[in-house]
């Protein structure tokens, strides 16, 4: 008798393709996007909706009747009494979205009225602003359409903001409603919001720029400038090969990109598997750990002067030489083995933040099959352990590569006449021939090696390659520690590398407290004075120069900080765990404003976003947008070689037991991601504390940052108030730092400890 082979249960917990069912759909699509027909609604009726140049709270304070303003009024109020009719898709829009919310309609009925009404009241708000500027049509064809235009209006603010969010939302529900995400409302509103931000705040700043290489000199649209400027010889010069004083700048800045990438990788990893592995004692262990992190918290500069106080023709190692040895080191520090240097020091950090998570991420329990089996520690660290370790030695290495192309201050404080793309870019920018054609050609070429750097690390991470060692059972496994051979290994490169860290800051820091620096050594706090000085009159009165710059500072840090980590895990588990078209197009785009140096992006958001309707030019948005986009890969990177190592089965788990998205990522990934986490706020808040390229164009007197204060003090040559400044900050951060870790707390894969082994006589072996 012949069995029919019996079709397998249907799958209670996913629907066709891997959808949800509609049981779970529905009210997940249904509760968002009645929340953004809310948020949008609300904005529209009560929220000013253009900018209000002195701040929304000073405008309800001192303006009364502030409602009834034309430049201050909400949406509702500009189109019924002020005569701006083309508001009313911002009222009308949120409102018909909450009808279909809350009509009696079935799910796709509903996820069309979502989708239809979010998704056309964005594009009529996008149209409108696009069409109508601070001189009136901003399109010729539309006055003939639409008759003579007598009004204007400026860039939207709160008001405006809030209704484009709350639209999107309601759009993107409707796509999940529809099907699209698998049906999952949380990665829609995710993907949706990464997807926008990116658009805005990325890619078209960046294609207004690189625009200009397609540009002649006079302005006019020319294809054959950009191949002209391509063809340059200074860019792909092979003249050092043959005797030549040089190379072309592409040449120097892969070479030393390549050898950063690997440097800070083996640097970050030696100190990653010393932290961890190590047996180090909790005395070594935390001191090694900050004192690896300690680059990153520093202002510009720093590390540039400090190594020209060893290594230059006056510091401490060349008169050592000259006095013991009667050799002349010269002039050896300027040029490829000082930038190599100085780029070591400052993106190690990186790396070793990256390798931290995806370390103590690792399950030992392999590794304790593999010694079972009688391999010895090096070959499980050779074939099982580094195998393992391959996510994030790659975002690592990826990280120091994007990282070392984009430098600009220690390249030009100590490249001397070895050029590389970032200084030529700075100099065609802000020169004395400005040439902006060539700066947005130069920038090209970055995003080009960018790209080919991604796709390269790409293939060595992806296909069917599998990095779990985090799955849903008990893991009691005990990590093990370093062979002997590797350890040494790992501390003859890490304690050098400490111990030459301690004598750089030592010498660097020392300016802040003698009188004149290389001159007059008499101790002195005159410049912590001069800098943070107060006064009990009154009231607490702060006297000191730098105050208002540091304040600044914090406050725009505290605000991108937060943000930019929450939307780096957030863009890590949408590329790590969804399935959407388009997925890896948006992975790449978050890494442009990364791969370009920082001046470029300042000169690309003052050019978008100095006319409406995004008109942030001169305010504090503009430089947090700035820290959040430009950071963002890091927290990403970081995350997504986190979520490598987690299985997969957890996420399915949480679904079979009717969870949505927002479930998984908040009861299951959460709690594993916190390493992550902590990567990605700590660079985050320390890089918004330390950058100074990308925001030098965007600062005004009323948001002078720190690190601008501290680089005109250098250039006014007042290098004792500027150290000052910078070791404030160094400590400020280092102290933010720690209650960042004591807040977020530590990872707990429920492993046992290591038990000390006891020296007492008779204790049980």
């Amino acid at each position: 008798m012949r069995h029919q082979r019996r079709a397998p249960p249907p799958d209670r917990a996913l629907g066709p393709r891997g959808q949800q069912p509609a049981a779970l759909i529905a009210p997940a699509m249904r509760a968002a996007g009645i929340a953004g027909a809310a948020v949008a609604l609300i904005a529209a009726l009560f929220f000013p909706w253009y900018l209000a140049q002195d701040g929304v709270l000073t405008a309800l304070r001192e303006i009364p009747g502030w409602w009834r303003e034309a430049d201050f009024a909400p949406a509702v109020l500009q189109a019924s009494s002020q005569g701006r009719w083309w508001l009313w898709p911002a009222v009308l829009a949120p409102l018909a979205a909450l009808i279909a919310g809350v009509a009696p309609l079935p799910r796709r009925a509903r996820a069309t009225g979502f989708l239809v009404a979010g998704g056309a009241g964005l594009a009529l708000l996008v149209v409108q602003g696009l069409a109508i500027g601070v001189q009136g049509w901003a399109w010729p064809g539309l006055e003939s359409v639409f008759g003579v235009l007598d009004d204007r209006q400026y860039g939207i603010g709160w008001g405006g903001s809030l209704v484009a969010m709350g639209l999107a939302l309601t759009a993107s529900a409707g796509l999940a409603g529809r099907g699209a995400f698998r049906g999952d409302a949380f990665t829609a509103g995710c993907a949706t919001a990464i997807g926008i931000g990116v658009l805005l705040f990325t890619f078209l700043p960046l294609a207004a720029l690189l625009g200009d290489a397609f540009r002649d000199a006079g302005g006019a649209l020319s294809p054959l400038a950009a191949v002209t400027r391509l063809a340059d010889d200074r860019l792909w010069g092979l003249g050092c090969l043959a005797g030549g004083p040089r190379c072309g700048v592409v040449w120097n800045t892969l070479l030393v990109a390549t050898l950063v990438g690997f440097g800070t990788t083996v640097l970050g990893l030696a100190f990653a598997l010393l932290v961890t592995r190590g047996r180090l004692g909790v005395a070594l262990a935390k001191p090694l750990r900050w004192l690896t992190v300690l680059p990153i918290v520093t202002p510009p500069f720093i590390l540039g002067l400090g190594l020209i106080l060893i290594f230059g023709r006056s510091g401490v190692v060349s008169q050592l030489a000259a006095d013991w040895f009667g050799l002349e080191l010269g002039r050896w520090i300027y040029g490829l083995p000082g930038i190599l240097l100085a780029q070591l020091f400052a993106f190690t950090p990186i790396a070793f933040l990256v390798l931290i998570g995806v370390v103590e991420g690792l399950s030992p329990t392999l590794e304790e099959a593999a010694s079972m089996l009688r391999a010895s520690p090096e070959k499980i660290f050779r074939t099982v352990t580094l195998p393992l370790l391959m996510p994030g030695l790659a975002n690592a290495f990826l990280l120091g590569f994007i990282e070392s192309i984009a430098d600009f201050g220690n390249a030009v404080v100590l490249g001397g006449s070895f050029n590389v793309l970032a200084t030529e870019i700075f100099f065609a920018v802000v020169g004395a021939q400005a040439d902006p054609g060539r700066a947005a050609t130069l920038s090209l070429v970055l995003l080009l090696i960018a790209c080919l750097v991604f796709v390269i690390q790409q293939r060595l991470t992806g296909g069917r390659k599998s990095f779990v060692s985090i799955g849903g059972k008990g893991d009691g496994g005990l990590p093990p520690a370093l062979p002997p051979r590797l350890r040494r290994l790992c501390l003859g490169l890490a304690l050098p590398w400490a111990g030459l860290t301690i004598g750089l800051y030592v010498l660097a820091v020392s300016g802040a407290f003698v009188e004149i620096w290389g001159r007059d050594n008499t101790p002195t706090l005159r410049h912590l004075a001069k800098a943070f000085d107060f006064e009990w009159t009154q009231g607490l009165q702060l006297t000191g120069l730098a105050w208002n710059s540091v304040l600044t500072t914090l406050e725009l840090a505290a605000i991108a900080a937060p943000i930019t980590a929450g939307f780096g895990i957030l863009a890590a588990w949408l590329f790590s765990r969804a399935k959407f078209a388009g997925r890896g197009l948006l992975e790449f785009a978050t890494l442009l404003s990364f791969a370009v140096p920082g001046t470029v992006i300042g000169v690309a958001y003052l050019r978008a976003f100095n006319l409406p309707p995004l008109e942030l030019a001169g305010t504090g948005a503009i430089i947090v947008v700035c820290f959040i986009f430009r950071n963002l890969p890091v927290g990403l990177r970081s995350g997504m070689a986190a979520m490598a190592q987690i299985d997969r089965s957890l996420d399915e788990a949480s679904s079979t037991l009717g969870g949505n998205g927002l479930d998984a990522f908040r009861r299951v990934l959460m709690p594993l991601l916190r390493p992550a986490i902590i990567a990605g706020l700590t660079y985050a808040f320390v890089r918004a504390m330390t950058t100074i390229s990308a925001v030098i164009f965007l600062v005004t007197a009323e948001t002078e940052l720190a690190t601008v204060f501290i680089v005109n003090r250098v250039i006014n040559g007042d290098y004792g108030l500027a150290i000052a400044v910078a070791v404030v900050l160094i400590v400020l951060m280092l102290a933010v730092l720690g209650l960042a870790q004591l807040a977020v707390g530590r990872r707990r894969i429920g492993r046992r400890a290591a038990i000390p082994l006891s020296t007492e006589p008779g204790a049980a072996a």
